[in-house]
Parts: C-alpha cells; structure tokens; sequence
C-alpha cells in the first residue's frame, strides 16, 4: 500500500497539482499495473492493458468536452510549444494569412513561429500594459484562414470570458484552462492543450481538431509533424508519452466523477471569488489585472508596500502555502487556483492574507 503524503497547499503554476486520488491511483500502477505483476512504465503500449487506457483516456476526452466523431483527439509530446510551429505547418499554405491575438508570453511565441509558414497578421496586442488585459474592439479579418488566441494567459492572469463574433475559424491554446470550464466546441476547428495545468502531468499534449482540416496546409512535411500520421497511428506511430496518458486518464476520470464541467466551472469561480474578494479588501495589496478579465486560474496580485514582499512569502511558506511567488515578469504574487486545488487551500490563503493585513495594513 503507498502512503499517503501530507499535502501542502499548492498554488504553482505548472506542472501543478493534481487529485490526491489520481496521484494515488498512479503511484499504485508504477508499482503494480492492472495487477499484472508489471510496472505501468515497462510495459509494452502495444498491449491490450495499455490500448484500453489510449481508448477510454479517449473517450473521456470526448465525453467530457462533447467532442463528436467528426473530432480527432491526438495525445502528442512537445508540449504546446510545439503546436505553436505544428499548427500553422499543418494548417497554413503559404499564400494566406492567420490572425493572432498578442495577450502574453506564450500568444507571443505562438506568433513568432506562425510567421515561418505564411503571413500573419496581429489583430491587437496588451503588451504595451504589461498584459494587463485582453484586448476588445478589433475587427478579425474574413480572409484570414484562422484566428488564434490563447483562452488563458498563465503569467499574467488574464483569461477570456467572451469570444470575438466571426465566422473565421477558432484556432486555441487552452493550455492553462483545458476542461476548467465548458467549451462551446462550435466555435472551434482546432484545441491544443499541454496538460500540466488541469488535465495530468507534463509529457503529454491534448490535440483536438476538426477531421476535415487534416492536411489543409498541403506542403511537405516531416512524418513526425504532420497530424495525419499521428490521427491515423491513433496517437501510436510511436511510443507515447504512457505515464502521463494515463495520469490523464485517471484525472478525466475525476472530472466526470465529480460532475463533469459544470460542476468543475462552479468550484473554480467560487474559488477565485474568495481570493478577489480579499484582494480588493485588503489594504496591503492590488490586482493586476482588468478586473472583467480576471483569470479563474492564476490569480496575480501585488502588495502595495513593495517591502512587504519578502515577509509575506514567508508567512506563507509558515503556512504550507507553496508556488506563490509571482512570475518574473508581473512579480508580486501569483495564486494558480487549478481544478484540482481544493477550496480549503484558497481559504487558507485569505485567512494569511488577513491576518498580514491586521498586523502590517
């Protein structure tokens, strides 16, 4: 039997925490997998105990996020980082143009590499404001072949709560808020997602994409980069990414055990509620960002008093809260409040917070 550790409060922004339960789950497997007598990590993908966890990590997927068989759903590696040249390789000819929305770091990177297979387009772009919200009132041309946005901006705690009205097809990184909260599939032709936010362990990418936009690009490409060949391998032309497929296996599984979207979406809106409602209480520190486009699932906020940075961070270090230090590039503080964190753990966070403000507000 694996013992169960002591969990701190894990507010880290990725890899980030995952069902108490899964890791469980997990932890058993790499032991012992399907009572086989085998570890889940030497035994073979092409096995019938492996193939099952491939079709129902699979079919989760599509029950889930209400993806129908005109989807194909593809388990890659590279992280999204890869998608970010993969994506407009495989979907962009060379004579058209995408449209990219600039919300952060990584909707940045997305459009550096985009620019190496056809022209592109910025629509607008926060970065003048450090990112401090999403940008609103720009036109999406009707001759760009995809517009492509990033539903959720980790460093900077922005997130979209609307979509912009075209009829030019949704290309998005949900990287940070895959299955955080419904998806409206009819507004996309093509979802990437690096799971290590919501939806299991680094090492694996959840690519989802609309069956007739396979080799739209029509250019020659390496076997290994072309959709096609990972669609019709069913993501095994080569050795998967096996652990943590099936740590996302077991953390879809949770998802629909708990309630499926809706339910995740209510517990994540009411855990954000509690860490607003203090920041804008507490006068020791601010948000960051628009409050319209706050994020549900990286909450960044600063204190006021520069110097109260350092004593904070060890308040809360006291207090088991871990991953709390803001990124470089925002600084302050930075609360990733991921599906799997429980409300306990945000409550923990206000009551520090409260309590440096009775003692330093």
């Amino acid at each position: 039997m694996i013992a169960t550790m002591l969990k701190k409060h894990n507010f880290s922004a990725g890899p980030a925490i995952l069902p108490q339960s899964v890791l469980q789950q997990a932890a058993e497997a790499v032991l012992n997998f399907n009572n086989s007598g085998l570890s889940l990590l030497e035994v073979s993908h092409r096995g019938k105990d492996f193939e099952q966890v491939m079709a129902e990590a699979e079919a989760l997927v599509r029950e889930i996020g209400g993806f129908d068989d005109s989807w194909s759903v593809m388990f890659l590696s590279g992280g999204a980082s890869t998608q970010f040249f993969m994506a407009p390789m495989n979907l962009l000819k060379d004579n058209e143009k995408a449209a990219y929305v600039d919300t952060g770091t990584w909707a940045s990177k997305a459009i550096k590499e985009a620019k190496a297979f056809g022209q592109v387009e910025v629509l607008a772009s926060s970065k003048e404001s450090n990112y401090t919200f999403i940008p609103k009132n720009y036109v999406v041309p009707d001759d760009a072949s995809y517009l492509h946005l990033t539903s959720n901006n980790t460093i900077y705690g922005t997130q979209y709560h609307w979509w912009p009205d075209t009829k030019v097809p949704f290309v998005c990184d949900m990287s940070s808020d895959m299955f955080s909260r419904p998806i409206d599939v009819d507004r996309y032709s093509f979802i990437y997602a690096g799971a290590q936010k919501n939806i299991g362990p680094a090492g694996v990418t959840l690519v989802i994409m609309k069956k007739d936009w396979m080799g739209r690009a029509e250019r020659k490409m390496p076997t290994m980069l072309d959709y096609r060949t990972h669609h019709d391998g069913g993501s095994m032309y080569n050795t998967p990414p096996v652990f943590p497929i099936y740590v996302m296996m077991l953390t879809l599984r949770w998802i629909k055990e708990i309630g499926g979207l809706g339910a995740i979406e209510q517990h994540n809106i009411e855990k954000a509620k509690i860490l607003y409602d203090e920041i804008d209480a507490n006068p020791c520190f601010h948000g960051t960002v628009a409050k319209e486009d706050r994020s549900l699932m990286n909450i960044c906020f600063l204190p006021k008093n520069p110097e109260h940075e350092a004593p904070f961070m060890e308040i809360c270090k006291s207090a088991g809260i871990s991953g709390i230090k803001g990124h470089r590039s925002v600084g302050g503080f930075r609360a990733s409040t991921y599906n799997a964190l429980p409300k306990e753990s945000v409550e923990v966070l206000a009551e520090v917070m409260r309590d440096f403000a009775q003692k330093n507000g």
